[in-house]
């Protein structure tokens, strides 16, 4: 089994005011049958009301993410899946629900973590 990551950018997030009850109800459904199904790992929001560090490796903190990264943002699910053609339907599932495309990742095997 592979940890895979779904997640999509704040700005694709494109939904008329009216419909925003909609997508965080069918949102929800998605992440509950996750969760019956034994999937879900975790998931949610970045916080943008809380502006990233960056941290050295002598614990100096300096204000702000890489100046030359895109900013991280939007949201993100994590599932446990058997395999990549089932992570594409748990994306398509959350994108239909989150009325835009989402970004699918697989996290590489640690055997120390």
């Amino acid at each position: 089994m592979a940890k895979y990551l779904i997640s999509f950018p704040g700005a694709a997030m494109v939904v008329p005011d009216d419909e925003w009850e909609a997508v965080v109800r069918d949102s929800h459904v998605v992440i509950e049958e996750a969760k019956a199904a034994g999937v879900y790992v975790f998931g949610g929001g970045i916080d943008e009301g809380v502006p990233p560090v960056l941290v050295s490796a002598t614990g100096a903190i300096a204000q702000g993410g890489y100046p030359w990264a895109p900013p991280l943002n939007g949201g993100f699910t994590v599932l446990e899946l058997t395999s990549r053609g089932e992570a594409v339907a748990w994306a398509a599932r959350i994108a239909k629900a989150c009325r835009c495309d989402q970004e699918l990742r697989v996290f590489g095997y640690d055997p120390q973590s």
